[in-house]
């Protein structure tokens, strides 16, 4: 059902003022994530490979709108081949920290790094020898200092003109844990595989794993013709099946071309006579297909490539097993 709430209009002068405040916002983000490039440094190495060489989990914690950023960054690290999870340091001192084994490393983001949860939490971190990256924006406060290593992402200011709400800290934060993520997905090798994996329900997973067997039409659903075939039962056969083609094949189902709408329409432009043509003379030889274990992307990108719509499924001795079409793929939301 349509929404028929009429949204409120802006005059002028608050269209201009709106404006220039959302620009400035980004302005101002977008120059401390460009202040990140040079924190890039040694010390950003050695967090990683802390992570690399972690036996257990990547622990990610912090307070408020800092914990919601670790939440994000716990979850990338996760669906990027880094086993992780958020801890709330609040539950954490409060029975949450049996989560946390003796093979884990520990990430705590803390902009002012002073936080009273977090710095709570450090003599029980210490005391179990796990190896703790602060993201902080102060290297003097009492996180930094106690971390096995800190990564500075400090900011010039925060977007927020009264310099209250955290924004440009919290932007900055976000892009240091995709960094450490990203560069922990590369070193590990993580493959689009392997993303999918860990994606089975979304369409990225269904683009990544679905095979063309997995959809496509067999046995009586094939429209298939040998090539004697006159083009008026050629036709009746592709009607019946509904794919829009029919595939012609020898008496033991090896291909020898296909024939398609687009084959027709050229057909009837030559006024070819559908009673006593065959299907030989008017099919299209050489055709393109694909195998069944195929991935249903290749499928799309082939069919996009070449401008076609459906394509005859074979397998490893070029027999003719099954027909795939554009309707196939939408429908398993490949495309």
């Amino acid at each position: 059902m349509k929404n028929t709430v009429t949204a409120p209009k802006a005059s002028p002068q608050e269209r201009k003022k709106l404006l220039q405040l959302g620009q400035a916002v980004i302005k101002i983000e977008t120059a401390a994530i460009a202040d990140l490039h040079e924190r890039i440094d040694d010390e950003f190495v050695t967090s990683c490979m802390i992570i690399l060489n972690c036996r257990g989990r990547t622990v990610v914690t912090g307070m408020g709108k800092s914990g919601h950023i670790a939440n994000k960054i716990a979850a990338t690290l996760a669906s990027t081949g880094t086993p992780a999870f958020y801890m709330h340091p609040g539950e954490a001192s409060h029975g949450d920290l049996g989560m946390i084994t003796v093979d884990d490393v520990v990430i705590a983001l803390s902009n002012s790094g002073e936080t009273d949860e977090i710095v709570t939490l450090l003599p029980v971190i210490k005391r179990l020898g796990l190896p703790l990256i602060a993201l902080t924006g102060n290297p003097g406060s009492t996180l930094a200092k106690d971390a096995t290593v800190h990564i500075d992402i400090s900011v010039k200011e925060e977007a927020c003109p009264l310099g209250l709400a955290p924004t440009s800290s919290t932007t900055a934060a976000l892009a240091m844990g995709d960094a450490i993520a990203i560069a922990l997905l590369e070193s590990r090798g993580f493959s689009k595989e392997d993303f999918a994996l860990s994606h089975p329900g979304g369409s990225l997973g269904k683009k990544l794993l679905l095979r063309v067997n997995d959809v496509m039409h067999t046995g009586l659903q094939i429209p298939k013709v040998t090539a004697s075939t006159l083009l008026k039962d050629a036709l009746v056969e592709m009607t019946r099946k509904g794919l829009g083609i029919t595939v012609i094949v020898d008496d033991n189902d090896q291909i020898q071309g296909a024939f398609t709408d687009g084959d027709l329409r050229r057909t009837l432009d030559n006024e070819s006579n559908i009673h006593q043509t065959t299907i030989s003379e008017v099919m299209t030889s050489n055709c393109k297909t694909i195998t069944g274990t195929a991935l249903a992307a290749e499928a799309v990108k082939m069919m996009e490539d070449f401008k076609i719509n459906a394509l005859p499924v074979v397998d490893e001795n070029n027999q003719l097993i099954g027909l795939l079409n554009m309707h196939d793929l939408l429908r398993a939301r490949v495309v």
